[in-house]
């Protein structure tokens, strides 16, 4: 069992205001709910540096098919997914924020289930 997700309140806010909308399937959903429940909530300032949130640069192994990506997360309103600039709401910055390096997440993705590991996650500065 992996410890519970580490978030500021700002991202903690962003992610229950999105499942509000209904913007995740059922079993993203739940996990998500679930994982809020026990997050650990934390000033931006406390938050580990080695911690996925926004402005971040994060590197994932894929294990179902032993590749590795780089994603840098933003702002949903500086997403530019051209520029590997992904939304802090897209479905990979879902499955891993508030993990830290080290972590294997198994997570429901809509286009089925994914085992992904946290290689590195460094500061980005927009």
């Amino acid at each position: 069992m992996l410890e519970p997700i580490v978030v500021t309140t700002g991202i903690y806010d962003a992610i229950k205001d999105h499942l509000r909308r209904k913007r995740t399937t059922i079993q993203e959903e739940v996990l998500l709910l679930d994982q809020l429940k026990n997050a650990k909530q934390v000033l931006r300032r406390e938050l580990p540096e080695d911690i996925v949130t926004v402005n971040r640069i994060v590197k994932i192994k894929e294990h179902n098919d032993n590749t590795e990506a780089e994603y840098i997360f933003v702002p949903s309103t500086k997403a530019k997914p051209k520029k590997n600039k992904y939304s802090i709401l897209s479905e990979m910055a879902l499955a891993t924020v508030g993990y830290k390096v080290g972590d294997v997440i198994e997570y429901p993705f809509p286009t089925g289930d994914r085992k992904i590991e946290i290689l590195s996650v460094e500061n980005f500065e927009a």
